[in-house]
């Protein structure tokens, strides 16, 4: 038999270094990696729901723009009542109020030309985020005798102004003049939500401040369980309302990012129960609308969510964001008797045609309360961060 030569020798030297270092470095990678995945398993078997609703999981995920791809977007429809609760970015400056003193009464935030709608940002160079940071501001400013240096938000605008507290001798205690507000309530209808990333979208208007009439600029919120405790039946000229309840943070079951024209948005934190539809839907864009029956959900009592005829009067295919894409009318018998038509709390209710999401419900006619507007899905699909803005455009 023949002697190895040395390079088949140092061939077969090489090739059991290399087996060596194979096994040593990547063996290792094998065991992390099932370690992890099983972790990743377990994280899970405690909360057998959807996968989103895992905070960690969720919050790196989320935080990215994952946005589908148009003709694969399935969302489950909503129709649960929701409340809503807001914090604004600063505080809201919701009107003007006369300080007592002796010569008489005066305003000073309106004398330092603070309009309502303005929000206050900072004060003497100290960031605002509750009405109760203002008030020792105040205090020491008023008993050294300086003057406030403001800082306004004024729609996309920031001011400057200064101003000067008064001694209210009547309530013992230096007053700015001014009605503020940091926090906003209310009740909506949920419109969707995405079971793979757990993005939703509710309303389908934006929410105002009752007393401004502006669109609240928010630095967080929360949306909630909420229950219908009784309607107030809508008539010409009066539009209805619901009445609900709903505990703080005990029935939790998301936060708000946006405050948009188009509703509100955020991500589920728990699972969201449906009486009628466990299943994902089809959207239709506003091209596929048509004019005939179709269907809404809502509550009217309880937490029961339920199924009510309505009818598309027109429909007008959109190839740019508009609130007002569709003109809508309760047929439902039942659903007459009960609210007269569209009512206040009802806004975000899912319109559904042909097995297809198209909208919400989102106005009410004040001179016709069976009538009202809808908006298109796709609008609020964009703005949940579901789809690309421009995907909608390109398949119109």
């Amino acid at each position: 038999m023949s002697k190895p030569s040395k390079s088949n020798l140092k061939y077969k030297i090489c090739s059991l270094l290399s087996l060596f270092f194979m096994l040593f470095f990547l063996f290792p990678s094998f065991i992390h990696a099932d370690t992890s995945l099983q972790g990743y398993k377990e994280v899970f078997q405690d909360s057998p729901i959807i996968p989103f609703l895992n905070k960690k999981e969720s919050s790196k995920e989320n935080n990215k723009e994952q946005y589908q791809r148009l003709e694969d977007v399935k969302v489950v429809p909503g129709g649960q009542s929701i409340g809503v609760q807001l914090e604004t970015k600063g505080v809201l400056v919701v009107g003007h109020h006369q300080v007592k003193v002796s010569e008489g009464a005066k305003s000073p935030g309106e004398a330092a030309k603070i309009n309502v709608g303005d929000t206050i940002v900072e004060i003497n160079g100290q960031k605002i985020n509750h009405m109760t940071d203002i008030k020792p501001i105040v205090d020491n400013s008023g008993k050294e005798n300086k003057k406030l240096q403001i800082k306004l938000k004024r729609g996309d605008k920031m001011i400057e102004t200064s101003l000067q507290p008064i001694f209210d001798k009547k309530e013992k205690a230096y007053k700015i003049g001014l009605y503020i507000r940091d926090t906003a309530a209310g009740i909506g209808t949920m419109t969707f939500y995405d079971p793979k990333s757990g993005r939703y979208g509710a309303l389908g208007h934006v929410i105002s401040d009752m007393d401004t009439k502006k669109p609240i600029d928010i630095k967080q919120g929360s949306i909630i369980h909420s229950s219908v405790t009784a309607i107030e039946k809508g008539d010409n000229g009066l539009p209805g309302e619901k009445q609900a309840s709903f505990q703080t943070q005990e029935k939790r079951i998301g936060n708000i990012t946006k405050n948009t024209d188009y509703g509100i948005f955020g991500i589920l934190e728990k699972e969201v129960n449906h009486e009628k539809y466990e299943e994902a839907f089809p959207v239709a864009l506003s091209h596929e609308v048509k004019e005939g029956p179709a269907k809404i959900l809502t509550v009217v009592d309880g937490e029961k969510i339920e199924e009510f005829d309505i009818e598309i009067i027109s429909s007008v295919p959109q190839k740019s964001a508009s609130t007002k894409g569709m003109v809508i009318q309760i047929t439902d018998p039942r659903l007459l008797e009960l609210t007269g038509g569209i009512v206040q709390g009802m806004s975000g209710s899912p319109i559904i045609q042909n097995d297809k999401i198209i909208g919400a419900v989102t106005h009410v006619f004040v001179n016709d309360p069976t009538s009202g507007y809808g908006v298109h899905i796709e609008w609020m699909l964009e703005d949940a961060g579901i789809i690309k803005p421009e995907s909608n455009q390109n398949a119109a």
